[in-house]
């Protein structure tokens, strides 16, 4: 139980101090992180709360780019000690020195630190999980592998990467996609592509379809995101069977 009496310390340390407490976040969370890789890729600086030399939470503040890290990235507070939850923020962005926050909607102890502590709120992108098992058909198409071959004429991709799996038509490869792992497992995120000759005709959301259960096969859980403005990308990962479960919003910090 919390004691009234003790205050929190609040004091940065090495990221592997707070992996315990981290996993448990994660089983909290039971959903996509999307930033959950930016602790081992050094994007972050951790700081330990405790309370009587018990820790209690931690916090992240981070950016993935060069330069100083204040930007809340990760909050968490051991439910027992929920009832210090607002104040235990505050400090901690004193003592960080954070400037600004991001969470995502489906966090909901962060969201609700971003409700009460943040102004000028955005949002630009949405969060999807895997809900429906879809039976499209794509006539004409057939999926395979993308080969090194393949990589060097295949069409010009201007937002995703090639991916590792590829729609055929007439020998040619009109759509490529895959899943990217450096999220919190067993999650898997969705990228797919799809030429512009061949946009509107459903090959996107049966890429995707496809991609959804490659990745439950190999033992991963199916996630996407896009950005709110991209009606078309929404629109072929809602067919596929893909729902919103939140966004990612960003603040900056009034306290």
């Amino acid at each position: 139980m919390f004691l009234t009496s003790s205050l929190p310390d609040i004091r940065a340390v090495r990221v592997d101090t707070i992996l315990a407490l981290r996993e448990e976040y994660r089983r909290e969370m039971n959903c996509q992180i999307v930033h959950d890789s930016w602790h081992a890729r050094g994007f972050t600086h951790s700081y330990l709360f405790t309370v009587a030399e018990q820790a209690v939470g931690y916090g992240s503040v981070g950016s993935s780019e060069p330069g100083p890290k204040t930007t809340v990235k990760e909050f968490f507070v051991l439910a027992q000690y929920r009832e210090i939850a607002f104040p235990l923020f505050r400090r901690f962005v004193a003592v960080s020195g954070a400037r600004t926050m991001q969470a995502q909607t489906n966090d909901v102890l962060l969201s609700s630190m971003l409700q009460e502590c943040a102004v000028d709120v955005t949002s630009d992108t949405i969060l999807f999980s895997d809900a429906v098992v879809t039976h499209l058909d794509a006539p004409g198409m057939k999926l395979r592998p993308i080969t090194t071959f393949d990589r060097l004429r295949v069409f010009r991709h201007t937002v995703e990467p090639v991916g590792d799996w590829g729609l055929e038509s007439d020998s040619k490869i009109v759509a490529t996609g895959g899943l990217l792992f450096h999220y919190n497992p067993p999650y898997g995120d969705i990228y797919m592509e799809v030429a512009e000759p061949f946009r509107r005709r459903g090959c996107g959301s049966y890429l995707v379809q496809e991609l959804k259960r490659i990745c439950r096969e190999g033992g991963h859980i199916p996630a996407a995101r896009c950005a709110k403005d991209n009606e078309a990308s929404r629109q072929t990962l809602q067919r596929a069977g893909m729902v919103s479960c939140g966004t990612i919003v960003t603040g900056r910090l009034a306290i």
